[in-house]
């Protein structure tokens, strides 16, 4: 049976896969907006009450594999079938053994094609996400492109299509394609999953790219940092502007990580990684992201941090001092000054703090809205 032989789009709403291409097509390269919220089942959900993760989290997805028990068990049964068929059960959006023990008790190739199809066609995230577990559980090269699409959908769909991609034996070209396309929690997924594969060819990517400024950056961040043996490379003699960057804003998200990954107080590594940043920051050329790292560092490595992500404050003292150095240069507070002038968000978000306003660069002068 072909994938779509016999089988019409149920009811008149878009698929998710249509709504993702859609939005993906016009730009790319980038993230969805807004995560491709809403989804077009978004009203159907307000409508209806969902059904909760139960209090057994080893039970979570039993009911979802019990509906598709019973539909492998009818040969005759088509996957338009399973539309809707979820509504009433709670469907986990994370890899879950119950939907892949029913997904390897029954026939593999009717598995792919069910799962395919539902993803492609389905137009509601409950089948959508049994669909893409399907296919996780079998997957192919060939299903690559399908996996990849869905998850642009990451805050949803990120779990399972890092999930499934992870899988693959080439999949870490896959995964780094999501990557510098999703935002969020599909983001820390895919980060995650790289880091697990530990390839070689994605260190490149995860020393210059991986945090991208999110608060939940902060979930992966030690992670990458022992993937990539940041400490060997920072301290090495081949750093490029862009190492140093994402240096900086990695060591920042660990001076606020508490509760969900690894803290700069816990980082082994943390006096050799800062002090290889401040040698790259003074040779190289100041930009307004680089004086904004440097000031929220300063900021945060002193009392007003996070105490319980930098522990004592004396420990950084050094380190803050020359982050305050390196913000009190000429050519420094000039690059500031000339941003501020343009509005550019990441300084006047520093302007809007009161630590931000005490830097010299700043100094009697009023920000945008003349404060």
């Amino acid at each position: 049976m072909s994938e779509t032989a016999g089988m019409q789009l149920p009811g008149s709403r878009i698929s998710l896969f249509e709504h993702v291409l859609r939005l993906h097509l016009p730009a790319p390269d980038g993230p969805l907006p807004r995560d491709g919220e809403p989804y077009p089942d978004d009203a159907l959900h307000r409508r209806r009450s969902r059904p909760k993760a139960p209090q057994d989290r080893h039970a979570a997805g039993k009911d979802a594999a019990l509906v598709l028990d019973a539909y492998f068990a009818r040969t005759a049964a088509q996957p338009a079938e399973l539309v809707g068929a979820f509504h009433d059960v709670y469907v986990p959006i994370q890899p879950n053994a119950h939907i892949t023990a029913a997904a390897e008790g029954a026939d593999r190739r009717r598995v792919h094609e069910t799962g395919r199809w539902l993803v492609r066609h389905g137009t509601d995230c409950d089948s959508v996400t049994v669909g893409l577990a399907l296919v996780a559980a079998v997957a192919t090269a060939d299903d690559v492109t399908l996996i990849r699409t869905i998850g642009l959908l990451s805050n949803h769909f990120g779990p399972l299509a890092a999930h499934a991609l992870e899988r693959l034996p080439q999949g870490t070209d896959a995964l780094l394609w999501l990557a510098d396309r999703v935002t969020g929690w599909g983001r820390v997924c895919v980060v995650e999953a790289l880091c697990r594969r530990d390839d070689p060819t994605a260190r490149p990517w995860l020393l210059r790219r991986a945090c991208d400024g999110d608060l939940l950056n902060a979930y992966f961040v030690g992670e990458v940092a022992r993937t990539t043996r940041l400490h060997e490379v920072v301290t090495g003699p081949c750093v490029d502007d862009e190492i140093t960057d994402h240096t900086g804003r990695l060591l920042l998200v660990m001076t606020y990580s508490q509760g969900m990954g690894v803290t700069l107080a816990r980082y082994p590594h943390a006096e050799a990684v800062l002090a290889a940043h401040l040698r790259h920051l003074e040779q190289s050329e100041p930009s307004a992201g680089r004086y904004c790292t440097a000031a929220w560092l300063a900021n945060s490595l002193g009392t007003r941090g996070d105490a319980g992500s930098i522990g004592p404050v004396r420990r950084w003292q050094p380190y803050r001092d020359d982050y305050l150095a390196l913000l009190e240069r000429d050519d420094w507070c000039e690059v500031a000054r000339d941003a501020l002038a343009v509005e550019d968000p990441g300084i006047v978000r520093l302007l809007e703090t009161a630590s931000g306003r005490r830097l010299p660069a700043f100094a009697n002068r009023p920000t945008p809205d003349g404060r």
